[in-house]
């Protein structure tokens, strides 16, 4: 099994709640897994499902004359979205416990923050 496998296989037992028993490793065929890379996602929905839309944003603003380019699209259950709401959410989590706070502000982000003042020897 690929570290990449392994990981899924843990998002999925560890992101079960607590009143539920967790989910059990199961075998997974990768033969056929493509790897995207998407910086815009798109969430809609109909009563029985959530679609969600991949894509390329390649501004840093919104322009209305050119689109994001959306190339894939996942159609789930909301009993699928939600365990992958979960599986996201620790993930995250343990990501900010080793690295630190995930800024989603654009504009946050892009502030500079200033540094402690250096003391010289002496």
């Amino acid at each position: 099994m690929s570290s990449e496998e392994k990981t899924g296989a843990q998002a999925s037992t560890s992101s079960a709640p607590a009143a539920q028993p967790p989910l059990r490793d199961f075998p997974v065929d990768t033969s056929q897994l493509a790897t995207v890379y998407a910086n815009f996602a798109r969430v809609t929905g109909t009563p029985e499902e959530l679609v969600l839309d991949f894509g390329l944003n390649t501004q840093a603003a919104p322009s209305p004359n050119e689109p994001v380019k959306l190339t894939h699209r996942v159609v789930m259950s909301f009993y699928t979205a939600k365990r992958l709401l979960f599986a996201l959410q620790m993930a995250v989590a343990q990501h900010e416990q080793v690295y630190g706070y995930v800024e989603t502000d654009v504009q946050k982000r892009m502030r500079v923050q200033p540094r402690p003042p250096t003391t010289s020897p002496g």
